[in-house]
């Protein structure tokens, strides 16, 4: 659902990071921001609310690479990640073009991991997507903690189609870069096969 700004000649294209609260999606986008070129973002917006201690939503154009002539540009947001909040969630999926679900690697976050996953899936489908045809990566946060799960374990709960993953750190960026350019370089070939 990328939008085209013909006289920018832009191609506006929207990734969402998804995930159950407190799993580190905001820190993502907090790390892409500092790490990124000031010429090549725009402004960071953050909403939160009393009740929500993660950011509500953030706004990060990047400029990566051109189609037929066109520059890209992505747009990284971020969910609300308790489900209290799924009218947001859903707002926030309009348009989307790619999909990173970021998991918490803590044993006992577990559960919040899967009702996260599912309520992706549900609020997609609710749009009319297939989260298996959404360009899509998997990124298991928080690996450098004691009770962090078994990787395999992960891998086979929380992404049994075999998308790509990623293990991460975001508070210190291990992980980071690697999960934004998978998504990226999904949505882009996506892209690419439409204009061909």
């Amino acid at each position: 659902m990328s939008f085209i700004n013909y006289s920018s000649r832009e191609i506006n294209c929207k990734i969402v990071y998804y995930g159950p609260g407190l799993c580190g999606k905001t820190t993502n986008l907090q790390h892409i921001y500092t790490k990124t070129n000031p010429d090549l973002k725009g402004k960071m917006i953050s909403l939160a609310t009393e009740a929500e201690r993660t950011l509500f939503f953030d706004f990060l154009p990047l400029a990566l690479g051109q189609i037929r002539g066109f520059k890209t540009r992505f747009h990284l947001y971020t969910v609300p990640g308790q489900v209290f909040y799924d009218a947001s969630r859903k707002l926030i999926l309009k348009g989307v073009d790619g999909v990173v679900f970021v998991a918490d690697s803590q044993v006992e976050r577990m559960e919040a991991n899967l009702e996260s996953l599912d309520n992706l899936r549900l609020n997609l489908a609710e749009q009319g997507h297939d989260l298996d045809r959404v360009p899509y990566v998997v990124q298991y946060n928080k690996r450098d903690l004691p009770n962090a799960a078994p990787h395999d374990e992960l891998k086979r709960l929380l992404n049994p189609g075999g998308v790509p993953d990623f293990e991460a750190c975001a508070t210190v960026g291990q992980g980071v870069f690697e999960t934004l350019k998978s998504v990226a370089r999904s949505v882009l070939r996506d892209l690419k096969q439409m204009s061909s």
